[in-house]
């Protein structure tokens, strides 16, 4: 099996690497259009300011080849986010991918939200053999309200979609890669998807 990881600047690329080989595949780090679409599962991370990772894409091309992809895509943390119609995160433009929009956890709570949180409502073979309430490792300051893509929850002040999926398209605003057992399993469950 071919994996790719979009590497575009804006990554915890080395983690997710580690946690593909623990699983016992190897992956390419690219951001080469032709090794991406030869992919059999791609997997788009990012960490950092959404501004600044959309202008690494548009400067790659990247922004124009991620949407148009048919094989599974997973987006971790700002990746899924990059993946959304539009971020409060420097007022900026995402993908269009999935139909939601990522805002800014209000005053009332600390911001970033930083260490490990429950998912439940799990609605995706991406969640097979996972329970609802399991604790996933969550660092963001942004999050996708509740909406019709939504394949996981979490609560945080309010009850936010932590996982998304519209058809080859997934996102998680946890870290599976840092997650331990039960989040390996979630990356095991999307390369055999």
């Amino acid at each position: 099996m071919k994996i790719a990881i979009i590497n575009y600047g804006a990554g915890n690329i080395q983690s997710i690497l580690f946690a593909i080989e623990r699983l016992g595949y190897t992956a390419v780090l690219t951001n080469n259009p032709d090794e991406i679409l030869q992919a059999d599962k791609v997997i788009f991370p990012g960490v950092g300011e959404a501004s600044y990772a959309m202008q690494k894409l548009k400067e790659s091309g990247l922004d124009n080849l991620i949407p148009t992809l048919k094989q599974p895509v997973l987006g971790i943390c700002l990746g899924m986010q990059l993946m959304c119609q539009h971020s409060e995160e420097g007022n900026t433009d995402g993908l269009g991918i999935f139909d939601a929009n990522v805002i800014r956890f209000s005053t009332q709570v600390k911001v970033p939200q930083m260490g490990w949180n429950q998912i439940y409502n799990l609605k995706s073979a991406l969640f097979e053999g996972i329970n609802d309430n399991e604790y996933m490792y969550l660092v963001h300051s942004y999050y996708v309200p509740n909406c019709s893509e939504a394949i996981a929850n979490t609560n945080y002040d309010v009850e936010y979609a932590s996982a998304l999926q519209k058809n080859n398209f997934y996102g998680t605003q946890f870290h599976p890669e840092k997650s331990g057992d039960v989040g390996e399993q979630i990356l095991a469950n999307f390369l055999k998807l």
